[in-house]
């Protein structure tokens, strides 16, 4: 094990790649690196994490923001989840730790969205504690380093993987050497054709003296995503369009949308449309202008979006299913924070002529 830590470590001092939350001590910046690199490259992460911490520098900034503007710094990284629970942390953070973020790891998992991978990388990082990590990267390269040929998510599995972590970790610079398991997996021991006649490890690792590597870690196999259909309307009145707010919880929770929904199994999307006006907007609208139609693929489903713009509406805005509304111009429905699916489907009604006014 010393020799592993050893060489990793070199390796790492030497190849480590150039990341600006690497070049920061500040526990804060390095939290909100942490959180948009889950399931998110590197190359992306990077713009973003520089906007974010301008727009907000510190914990209070962010705790005392609005939400739209949080989620508005996010857009187009996906997972907005991550979004909410890092300024729903905020605020236990200014409440209950003085506003520094705590570096016991018992404390990091009690806060929002800070689960066991994120308390384990803050508190070996950012405060020099020997707690473990364990992303896709690292259970890679255990993995292959220690010849695990079982279902790479079984509990036991996990189980024992973690505790190597912890074994591994144990030592000096314990924030380097998780780096290093990641960029090693991240660089070298990669998902295909990994390169492992740079790695250091190559003389230590089971699945190379056994020509196995590329077989390593044992997955099963991904569901297929869900096909789902839905429709959206520009439902415009005395020249203001409807904007509508996705509930907290779920898929896209908290942005703003057109409104409309998931149609049922075999409906016909204009007459889906006018159901879900009726039943999540209290809107009846008679005649429904096809706009077309686009495709997003989301981690559990594979979405068809139908697009519409309907006639002058009936009815008082009476919401089911959504947070809130608001009518406004129609040209500024995509200043609101949204998704990339509400992106598409404004892109077609701007293909169509979309009003600014």
């Amino acid at each position: 094990m010393k020799s592993v830590r050893r060489l990793l470590l070199d390796w790492y001092r030497l190849n480590k790649r150039s990341m600006p939350w690497r070049e920061t001590s500040d526990p804060y910046a390095i939290w909100i690196s942490e959180a948009m690199l889950q399931q998110t490259r590197v190359e992306t992460v990077i713009p973003y994490w520089e906007r974010f911490l301008m727009l907000f520098p510190n914990v209070q900034a962010l705790a005392n923001a609005d939400l739209d503007e949080v989620l508005g710094a996010w857009a187009g990284l996906g997972y907005y989840s991550r979004a909410r629970n890092l300024q729903a942390a905020a605020r236990v953070i200014e409440e209950e730790h003085g506003g520094s973020l705590p570096n016991d790891p018992d404390a990091l998992r009690s806060l929002p969205g800070i689960g066991r991978y994120t308390a384990g990388a803050l508190a070996s990082i950012a405060f020099d504690r020997p707690e473990p990590i364990l992303d896709g990267n690292a259970k890679r390269v255990l993995a292959r380093w220690l010849g695990v040929r079982e279902d790479i998510d079984q509990p036991h599995v996990i189980d024992r993987l973690w505790r190597e972590a912890a074994a591994l970790v144990r030592g000096p610079d314990p924030g380097d050497l998780n780096q290093a398991v990641m960029e090693l997996g991240a660089t070298l021991c990669t998902p295909r054709a990994p390169h492992c006649s740079a790695c250091p490890l190559t003389r230590h690792c089971d699945a190379y003296r056994r020509g196995d590597a590329e077989a390593l870690p044992i997955k099963r196999p991904k569901r297929r995503p869900r096909r789902v259909e839905a429709a959206v309307g520009l439902v415009v009145r005395r020249g203001r369009a409807l904007a509508v707010r996705r509930p907290a919880d779920g898929l896209l929770g908290g942005l703003w949308d057109l409104p409309g929904g998931e149609l049922r199994e075999g409906e016909a999307p204009s007459r889906g449309l006018r159901r879900l006006l009726s039943e999540r907007a209290g809107l009846a609208v008679s005649r429904l202008e096809p706009v077309g139609a686009g495709q997003h693929v989301f981690t559990h489903r594979k979405l068809t979006l139908h697009v519409f713009r309907t006639d002058t509406p009936k009815g008082r805005t009476r919401l089911a299913g959504f947070q809130a509304h608001r009518w406004l111009a129609p040209g500024s429905i995509s200043e609101l924070p949204h998704g990339a699916v509400t992106d598409k489907a404004l892109e077609l009604l701007r293909e169509g002529d979309l009003p600014n006014h």
